[in-house]
């Protein structure tokens, strides 16, 4: 199968680098260089719970491309851009593993090609250009964004777990991007304003925050016609938060590097969302307040 990775950072290249291992996969990885560079240059080293160097093919130019499946791995805030670029090539699937919310639609909206909704709780870390560091084993779930079942879903989800990713195809896939939503609602900003690895949100002094800000999410899923409950939401984040508790959540690594961050689509959305519908997320606003903070003193927003 030809796959193209569209945002081939820590994520995209593990995930890329794990499908090119199978040599009847064609893997365009595309990225910003130095990775990109290296990448080309001498292949992709995988380390940590993968051990392998792997040859994708590597870019920059997203444009014109061609293949059977689009895994777009953008940050959210670059997901328009994104969309752009892939409707100048041709695909018969696009997927969206990304964080947060709206990815989905936003690449509906201008693809032509069926968009699938999934979420990865896999730890990766790009140490280096060409070098990925997978943290920890977790899951890919992915199914039709709408809900329902899915040809394409199935499909991939077999490529997926012939090679080697721990993948589940769901139907309810609104329900788990809200769960996702709650998990990463009640994880991210704490360790990125706490400078801690996921295992803080578990110790009593962070985690009744970690709860609150989960709840809310749920409260306005709920809002927003999506079954998940408080104590659903808040299982899911402790969970997440046990299972990869030496991890650097996505927003901490983004903290470290001074760069922007997807606090609009994890915290804010769940804001404004709330407010939309007329519900009070004090938790969450509190913490996009502080993030929105530091991204204006460090001149990212």
């Amino acid at each position: 199968m030809e796959i193209v990775v569209y945002g081939a950072g820590s994520l995209g290249s593990l995930v890329g680098g794990v499908l090119a291992r199978e040599s009847r996969h064609d893997v365009t990885l595309v990225g910003r260089d130095p990775h990109v560079r290296t990448v080309r240059e001498t292949g992709l080293e995988l380390v940590g719970e993968f051990e392998t160097t792997t040859t994708p093919r590597a870019t920059t130019d997203g444009r014109n491309l061609t293949a059977d499946l689009a895994i777009v791995t953008v940050k959210s805030f670059d997901t328009a851009a994104a969309a752009e670029t892939l409707a100048t090539g041709s695909y018969d699937t696009v997927l969206s593993l990304q964080n947060g919310m709206g990815n989905e639609e936003t690449l509906a909206t201008a693809l032509e090609s069926p968009v699938l909704a999934g979420t990865i709780s896999y730890g990766a870390l790009l140490g280096e250009p060409g070098v990925v560091e997978c943290t920890g084993i977790g899951d890919i779930v992915l199914g039709a964004r709408v809900g329902g079942s899915s040809k394409q879903a199935t499909q991939i989800g077999d490529l997926f777990s012939a090679a080697g990713l721990e993948t589940t195809v769901a139907d309810d896939m609104p329900r788990r991007l809200w769960e996702k939503l709650a998990v990463n609602a009640g994880i991210n900003a704490v360790t990125a304003l706490t400078r801690t690895e996921n295992g803080a949100v578990l110790e009593s002094e962070t985690n009744g925050l970690s709860r609150a800000a989960a709840r809310e999410t749920a409260r306005v899923a709920r809002a927003d016609d999506v079954e998940l409950s408080n104590c659903a939401a808040v299982d899911a984040m402790e969970s997440v938060a046990a299972d990869t508790a030496a991890n650097t959540s996505s927003m901490h690594q983004d903290i470290l590097a001074e760069r922007r961050t997807e606090i609009e689509a994890i915290n804010g959305f769940v804001v404004d969302r709330g407010e939309e519908l007329g519900l009070e997320t004090p938790t969450n606003r509190l913490l996009t307040a502080l993030i929105r903070t530091w991204e204006r003193g460090q001149a990212v927003r």
